[in-house]
């Protein structure tokens, strides 16, 4: 395959009347789809060369689905670029990116001309949706097209304060999502819900599954996900039966008791990631959904989507963790320890690298974060690149990997190292924790704790020294309101350390 343009025709001609993408308002069947694809992509190639990429300033639509897909149309690649950033991130994110051009709707196009540099090129998608084809020039873009041509763009937050960058191949999408989909069991008769932005590769999942099957995707609106009674209605109403969600969505439905209000009866597989999961929380799912399949997914973007994946087959006891469990068959996956040996038994820590043909391109326009990042595979001189991921992981007595924390996130504190993950466990297993998460303070050498929750912090604490040895044990714990999140619904460690939360 060189395109996933293949997917999106194959699945047009099988299922032209069926609904391929709905939002709120709004929805496009496969046919349709096809149709305002090529559109959006004959007004984009007028202005974008072959391979350069195209950013999306649009909410999450049935329209910016048709924009992304016009861009590949056209020959580019494309990056979303979230509504909600503020101008100093978006300036950053156009410097790295050079876009061709900018495609917003009427929605969109007033705030884009505040807040994006001058000279970048702002396109109105409606319009062109309602242009003509081109047959000629799609055909022409299309038959110098490559796998190994960039598809999308995902912008992470970067250490320095530069976002990065990630760019991702046709043909490693390709490698990945029929292996996902095959291995937990995804077929043409399921509706997605998508609860993920669009750009947050989490997306990516949802998007690609559902054209390689002729699938369905109802976009879920952003502001649902702060008013759970809307969130369950409309779960309610539109009936999907899968679910690929970040934990932070799923902890919110579960937080705020929004399985008293409605349970989605329909939904027969939630696949989870993008970081721990409380399994305080994931009782309340699997008691809300008995019947449901749950997986831990896990992956950075670097890796497109996810490397590794652990189905739940048995109730976990509060202070366990999940594991991540197996790499997915198309994936590399293994363990280096800090002597740069190879991890092979149970228990022992080491760095998580992950090889093969879903390895990402690297960091657009970044040359030195892709070579620190991406390296050459230690371990087999024909087995190309692989990325480090940064993260710690171990393999437990039945094989399963089982994720620690991030590197930068073991300390050594009192002579001892610690893994800050394991600290926030015993606090997850504590009755009256909602959530928790600790940072290392260097200057001082203390560890801090934030939580969320009933229980009053010196209660919290009795309970965390019964839990841990005293060198593990939080110098500070801070009760606030809520926790923060970066975009992607991370725990924000840096605004914890920061001191701005309340």
């Amino acid at each position: 395959m060189q395109t996933v343009l293949e997917w999106l025709e194959a699945s047009a001609d099988e299922h032209p009347g069926k609904v391929a993408f709905a939002d709120i308002d709004a929805r496009l069947t496969y046919a349709e789809l096809v149709a305002c694809a090529k559109a959006v992509g004959s007004g984009v190639a007028g202005i974008a060369e072959q391979r350069k990429p195209v950013a999306l300033y649009l909410e999450k639509t049935v329209r910016a689905i048709a924009g992304l897909f016009g861009a590949v149309y056209a020959g580019c690649c494309y990056s979303f670029i979230d509504l909600r950033q503020p101008q100093q991130r978006i300036e950053k994110i156009v410097e790295t990116l050079q876009p061709a051009c900018v495609l917003v709707d009427a929605q969109s196009s007033a705030q884009a001309r505040e807040l994006f540099p001058v000279g970048v090129e702002l396109v109105e998608i409606e319009p062109l949706m309602d242009g003509a084809i081109d047959e000629a020039v799609l055909a022409e873009r299309r038959s110098r097209a490559q796998a190994t041509d960039p598809l999308y763009i995902n912008f992470t937050s970067g250490s320095t304060g530069t976002p990065k960058g990630v760019a991702v191949s046709h043909g490693s999408v390709a490698s990945f999502i029929p292996v996902f989909d095959e291995t937990l069991g995804i077929t043409s008769d399921d509706v997605f819900a998508n609860q993920a932005p669009l750009d947050f590769d989490v997306s990516v999942k949802d998007i690609y599954s559902t054209i390689y099957l002729g699938a369905t995707v109802h976009l879920v609106p952003r502001e649902y996900f702060s008013v759970p009674t809307q969130l369950l209605d409309y779960l309610c109403e539109r009936k999907p039966t899968v679910l690929v969600w970040a934990v932070s969505a799923m902890c919110f439905v579960s937080i705020m008791q929004g399985f008293d209000y409605k349970v989605p009866e329909t939904v027969r597989l939630v696949a989870f990631s993008g970081e721990v999961m409380p399994v305080k929380q994931l009782n309340v799912w699997r008691a809300a959904l008995p019947d449901a399949q749950f997986v831990n997914v896990y992956g950075p973007t670097e890796i497109t989507c996810n490397c590794t994946y652990y189905k739940i087959d048995r109730a976990f006891e509060l202070d366990e963790t999940i594991p991540i469990g197996q790499p997915f068959s198309v994936n590399d996956v293994f363990l280096v320890g800090e002597d740069g040996a190879r991890v092979t038994g149970p228990d022992v820590p080491g760095e998580l690298l992950v090889g093969g043909p879903t390895v990402a391109l690297g960091y657009w326009n970044d040359p030195e974060r892709t070579a620190k990042a991406f390296v050459p595979h230690p371990f087999d001189e024909a087995g190309g690149t692989v990325y480090k991921t940064g993260d710690l992981a171990r393999y437990d007595e039945t094989g399963d990997l089982v994720y620690l924390s991030r590197v930068d996130h073991q300390i050594k504190h009192m002579g001892q190292r610690i893994e800050l993950g394991e600290i926030d466990a015993a606090a997850h297993a504590v009755e009256g924790v909602t959530r928790a998460c600790c940072i290392y303070d260097s200057a001082r050498k203390r560890i801090r704790m934030f939580y969320t929750g009933t229980i009053d912090k010196k209660e919290l604490s009795a309970a965390l020294h019964e839990a841990l040895p005293a060198f593990m044990t939080p110098n500070n714990i801070r009760k606030i309101d809520e926790m923060p999140l970066t975009k992607n619904g991370k725990i924000d460690r840096a605004k914890l350390a920061s001191g701005e939360v309340k």
